[in-house]
Parts: C-alpha cells; structure tokens; sequence
C-alpha cells in the first residue's frame, strides 16, 4: 500500500515539475501574443478618447466620481486605477514567486532524498503492533488532506493554467476547465473550513510544546547532521508534528477568512478589501503547500514506516519506540496493545458487563 501511495506521489511530483517547465515555454507564445492584443488596446483607447474627450478620461483615471443611482460601495468610480497595480503585483511579482517557492520545495525534498537519505529504523520490526490513531482520527486526516490537496489543485489551475493548460487544448475545454476549477475552489472551500476546525478542536491538546520538543528541534528530529540516527525523545506528537499542526491552523485560518471574503461579496467589501482578501490567500496558500511537500516526503520517503499508522490506524512497536519512546511507555501496558487483542471481544465484555449490572 506504501510503495502504491509513493509511486503515485513521484508521478505527481513528475506532473508538477512538467507543468511549471511547460509555464516557461507557453510564457514565450503568450508574450507574442500578448503584442497583438496591445495593438488592439490601443486602437479601442484611441477610439473611446475621441468618443468621451481627453478631460473626461483624465478625470476618471485620477479617481474622479461621477453619480449614479447604485448603492454599493465605490459607486461613483467607474475605473479603478490602483487595480492596475494589484494586478502587475500579482502578474509580474506574486506568480513567478510562487511557482518558484512550490518548484524549489519539491526541488529540496528530492535532493533530501538522494543526498540525506531517508530515516531508518535503528532495530528490526518486532511485528507487535501498538494502537496509534482510531479510525476517525483518519477519517478526519484523510478528508481534511483530500479536500486541501484538491483545493490546492485547483487553485493552481487558475493562477497558472492559462501558462501550462490553456495553449494545449481547444478554446472550449479551456473554458470548461478553469469554470470547473473555479467552482469547486468556491464551493469545497467552505467545506475545508469545517475539517480545519475539527483538526483544532481533535488535536489541540497533543500539540502543545514543551521542553522536550526543543531537545527533539535542538537534535533536528534526528534526520540529519550528527544527530541523525539518534531518534531523540518525543510523546504521542514530536516537535515536528507540532510545527505542522500549529502552521496548518494558523495559516489556515488565513485562508478560510480570505477564502469567505472573496466567496461572498455582500457584506460592503470594497475593491481593496477583495485585492488584500486575495493577496492573504494566495500568500497563506503557498506557505501550507510548500510546508505539505515536506509533511508528504517524510511521510512517503522520509522516514521508515511513517505512513503506517495513518493507514493501519497501527504501528510497530520498534517504530514507536525510537520516535515517541515517551508516548510508547505510557501506552505499552494498555489492553489494545498486548499480543492477541481482539477489539471485538472486548467490546462485548464491556457490554455484557453493562447488561449483567443493569
């Protein structure tokens, strides 16, 4: 099941990487096009100056309002001029960082691999299994990871499809594309909100730090430099666990606030405020998808068996030992993690104890 999820993941890897290398081939087709479309900007200018008059136009572009029956804020400005400047930041500056950021992270985690090499166990496996997430405590990773992952998709589409998608495939699928990514983007958004709280309100408690979690930053988890190998000390969530955690929530919450915003225009956002909702959101977002390459690497290739427990809902006993050694000694004795538990089983004892005491 591991080595299906990791081949999967190196063909997304290999997808991403092809597509930001395809942005860079389509930007010099879209610069040349982009000479004709000034030409005809300027004959439509030079066309509705000479139907409203130069004055009339100065005044606009400097912010002028006229009068007009609507209600809605910024009524009277017909044009917006520093609109024109949120959308070179974003064109000329925001884009190319960010496709630069995502490409450098997967560009990172692979020379990680190939250089650091991934975390090995220290012992063999005991095949005594110890009880580590329940099953909604995966249902609830796994939905919040789907829905993110997705959403992150599909709000690459439409910040980068027009460089990787849009000049290989026909007018009409383009249009299909970026209306279908536009729309789920706008309707799961809300429904990450919800998972984003349940993570909260499920894991708050495990993620904590204490002292033990600046040793466990002071050895650098034990994955690199002189300390890798040594599996420092850690409870049920380790150091590293607990940046992700609290960098999930607090970014994400950026991004739900933004996300709502920009979802529902109704509430006397003005222009600027829809321009700074969107500038905090693509920003929150690049920073969880750049931190969730490196939460997946470790996850997939990182570390040895550090995808089992969130599939399994289990883990080895050797694994639990050498990276939440604290957690393991809490746990060890418990009745779930003694050899030949039958979950069922005891489930009837309870109830049948139930009964008999009734």
């Amino acid at each position: 099941m591991t080595k299906r999820i990791q081949h999967w993941f190196f063909l997304l890897s290999t997808a991403l990487v092809l597509m930001f290398s395809l942005s860079a081939a389509a930007s010099n087709e879209t610069s040349a096009n982009s000479e004709s479309e000034r030409l005809g900007e300027s004959v439509v200018r030079h066309e509705v100056i000479g139907f409203a008059g130069a004055d009339y136009w100065r005044a606009v572009k400097d912010g002028q309002e006229g009068y007009t029956t609507s209600q809605s804020p910024e009524h009277g400005v017909l044009i917006s001029v520093p609109g024109q400047t949120w959308f070179i930041m974003k064109e000329k500056w925001m884009s190319p960082l960010g496709a630069l950021a995502i490409f450098g992270s997967l560009v990172m985690v692979a020379l990680a691999y190939v250089v650091v090499g991934p975390l090995k166990l220290s012992k063999p496996k005991t095949g005594r299994k110890i009880k580590r997430w329940s099953r909604f405590d995966r249902a609830l990773h796994w939905s919040l990871a789907f829905t993110f992952l997705t959403l992150a998709f599909s709000g690459l589409t439409l910040v980068y499809g027009k460089y990787f998608i849009k000049p290989i495939v026909p007018t009409e699928l383009w249009g299909w594309v970026i209306y279908a990514a536009k729309q789920y983007h706008n309707y799961i958004g809300p429904l990450f909100a919800i998972f984003l709280v349940a993570v909260l309100i499920k894991w708050w408690r495990k993620s904590i730090f204490n002292k033990v979690d600046m040793q466990w930053f002071m050895k650098m988890g034990g994955m690199v430099g002189k300390h890798k190998g040594s599996h420092p000390s850690a409870g049920f969530s380790n150091g590293g666990e607990k940046a992700i955690f609290w960098l999930l929530i607090f970014f994400g919450a950026f991004i739900v606030v933004s996300g709502f915003i920009l979802d529902f225009p109704l509430f006397g956002q003005t222009r600027r405020d829809m321009e700074l909702s969107h500038l905090v959101h693509m920003l929150s977002a690049l920073v969880l998808i750049c931190g969730f390459i490196f939460h997946i690497y470790i996850g997939l290739f990182g570390m040895e068996a550090g995808l089992d427990g969130m599939i399994t809902g289990e883990v080895d006993e050797t694994w639990a030992k050498e990276h939440h050694d604290l957690w393991y000694e809490e746990v060890k004795d418990l009745p779930e993690n003694q050899p030949g538990y039958d979950e069922k089983v005891e489930v009837d004892k309870k109830g049948n104890a139930a009964q008999d005491n009734a």
